[in-house]
């Protein structure tokens, strides 16, 4: 008797386990979204979206990849989606709120004089070397082996990190993929303060002078995903401006700003690279596009396309759908600035659609006046790609008739001078090839040099967010196939040498950072590494482990995407955790380093 009362026991709950509702938003997503989120579809996986933050997820239903293919679904249906596959509610007000943080600063002073003290604002310093002079960076190549963990910071709710940590007047700023942007101590790691913006960002914050708010001489300058612009208090966090209006409904950010003389530069992408299989759109119209803000306001000052043909019919698909040509040229990279020539650097991205651009996979040169294009380097032409096309594709379709290699410039270029006092601009890409162009001669090819062995690299790349340069030589991490950091002659483009680095298969997609003897390099394994100029490894910590954190949150590193390490003031700050394409680890922790 007791063993039946027990069976039928087992059987009534069994019975409401499988009667439980399915979460929110589960069923929507299995009936909308799953075939091509499945392995056969192509799209990010399950587990890929679970590490993406709600806000992103929603954010790309609404306005950015995925609206055309959620275009059938209301707001309100989107933000359930969202919320499940992000596993939070939106724009969550718990997350990023310091004063339930342990680890509060106990005093808020003033800033002072940015110049007082070691900084690294923005990406990679005006030109884009990625560069620390001894003076900024208070280490040596002998300091380096005796790297300690100082602090550890933990960003509530975040998974991949984009945002590079940026320094000034004795304080760290970061933003989190939840859109929280951070200030806290650089060598305690307490939290000064927090604050929410609209979206997660592919941003490094620029920390400037502004003018015209009185009581205030620096702010924090940020561009979100959303292609948000904002300006905050560096002080205290609080806003100043905010822009919504910098992008059109075709663009997205792509990467951080650049900040020269009281005005953004703003680079921004196409959002039509998942357009490709479906032949109820329209594609493809998005060009890639650099947007110019006055600092102070925020007030557009002018927009320059990176195609500059005009955009023209090409017929319709099989399902009747009006395409059009040329688009694409996406700009990923922040933009890089020449004072000497007042000229602003970027480098662009594959076509979109049936037609290729003639200034796609190039590098441009834009007068920071007004936009205008000076000249233009293109490295490889006919590159027209869109996830969802085969390699070869009928004319009635939105594809290319033969799929390119997508053989972007994802990382910057960078503007420098040579021994010999002549100045080159270098700049290398997904398609494995480096190259160095004479500024002085509307970009003549100076050098070239390939930089894979012996197989050519994959859509996925092989030179992905960029590389830095001491003066004598340029650094570039190698993503696939091979990995490493190899190390070219600045004036030549001669390999110095070639650091195999014994990483996994996917090797270092994330920046370089350099000082003099040593380079910085994190990888998909989540170990970061300081290689001296002979290439030998002489630091190296793991990342991919828990975290005590001063702040009290509970975080863990992972993979090094596109945030590079900082180096200033005898401390290394970096920022871990990045999933992207090639599935790399989640993390959500800021960490810094000094000497023992």
């Amino acid at each position: 008797m007791r063993q039946i009362t027990l069976s039928i026991a087992i059987t009534f709950f069994a019975g409401l386990l499988l009667a439980q509702p399915q979460p929110p938003g589960q069923a929507m997503f299995q009936s909308k979204c799953a075939s091509c989120h499945s392995a056969e579809g192509g799209a990010p996986a399950m587990a890929a979206l679970n590490a993406m933050p709600t806000e992103s997820i929603f954010d790309s239903l609404m306005k950015g990849k995925m609206k055309e293919q959620a275009a059938s679904m209301t707001s309100r249906e989107r933000r359930i989606v969202a919320e499940f596959l992000g596993k939070r509610p939106l724009n969550d007000p718990a997350a990023g709120d310091v004063t339930k943080m342990t680890n509060r600063c106990a005093s808020n002073p003033d800033l002072g004089d940015i110049n007082a003290t070691p900084s690294w604002s923005g990406w990679g310093g005006t030109t884009n070397s990625r560069f620390q002079t001894a003076r900024a960076a208070g280490l040596t190549a002998a300091d380096v082996p005796r790297l300690k963990l100082k602090w550890a910071f933990g960003l509530p709710g975040g998974s991949s990190l984009y945002s590079q940590p940026a320094i000034a007047f004795g304080r760290v700023f970061v933003g989190n993929d939840d859109g929280v942007v951070y200030s806290m101590d650089t060598k305690s790691g307490c939290a000064y303060w927090a604050y929410r913006s609209d979206m997660f960002g592919r941003f490094a914050p620029i920390i400037a002078p502004i003018s015209g708010y009185p009581g205030t001489r620096y702010a924090v300058f940020f561009v979100t995903r959303s292609s948000t612009a904002y300006a905050i208090d560096a002080h205290d966090g609080k806003l100043l401006w905010k822009n919504a209006e910098v992008k059109d409904s075709l663009n997205n950010l792509s990467a951080t700003a650049a900040y020269y003389d009281g005005r953004l530069y703003v680079p921004l992408s196409g959002t039509e690279t998942l357009t490709g299989a479906n032949l109820d759109y329209e594609c493809c119209k998005s060009r890639g596009t650099v947007v110019a803000l006055n600092a102070n306001t925020g007030k557009v000052i002018w927009r320059a396309q990176s195609i500059q043909e005009p955009l023209r019919s090409l017929g319709e698909n099989s399902h009747g759908k009006q395409t059009w040509g040329p688009a694409g040229a996406s700009v990923w990279n922040t933009p890089t600035v020449d004072a000497k020539r007042k000229l602003i650097y970027v480098g662009t991205g594959n076509s979109f659609g049936r037609i290729a651009a003639s200034t796609s996979d190039s590098i441009l040169a834009l007068r920071m006046e007004d936009g205008k294009m000076m000249w233009h380097h293109q490295e490889f032409a006919g590159d027209s790609f869109m996830n969802g096309c085969r390699p070869a594709n009928a004319a009635d379709t939105n594809c290319p008739e033969k799929l390119g290699p997508d053989y972007d410039f994802g990382g910057s270029s960078a503007i420098l001078q040579t021994v010999n006092g002549k100045d080159i601009l270098v700049a290398a890409g997904k398609g494995g090839v480096a190259i160095g162009l004479d500024p002085d001669a509307d970009g003549k090819l100076v050098w070239r040099t390939q930089l894979w062995e012996t197989q050519a690299p994959s859509a996925s790349g092989l030179v992905v967010w960029g590389g830095a340069s001491d003066g004598q030589r340029v650094y570039y991490p190698l993503q696939q196939p091979g990995g490493g950091l190899k190390a070219l002659q600045l004036t030549t483009g001669k390999v110095d040498w070639n650091a195999p680095i014994n990483a996994d298969r996917r090797g270092q997609a994330g920046p370089a950072t350099s000082i003099p003897g040593v380079v910085f390099t994190g990888g998909w394994d989540g170990i970061l590494r300081a290689v001296d100029t002979a290439g030998k490894v002489i630091w190296s910590f793991d990342a991919k482990q828990d975290f005590q954190t001063v702040n009290g949150v509970i975080a863990n590193g992972g993979s090094f995407g596109p945030a590079g390490a900082v180096v200033t003031g005898g401390m290394v700050y970096v920022a871990s955790g990045y999933v992207g394409i090639q599935q790399g680890s989640q993390g959500n922790v800021v960490l810094a380093f000094g000497v023992e």
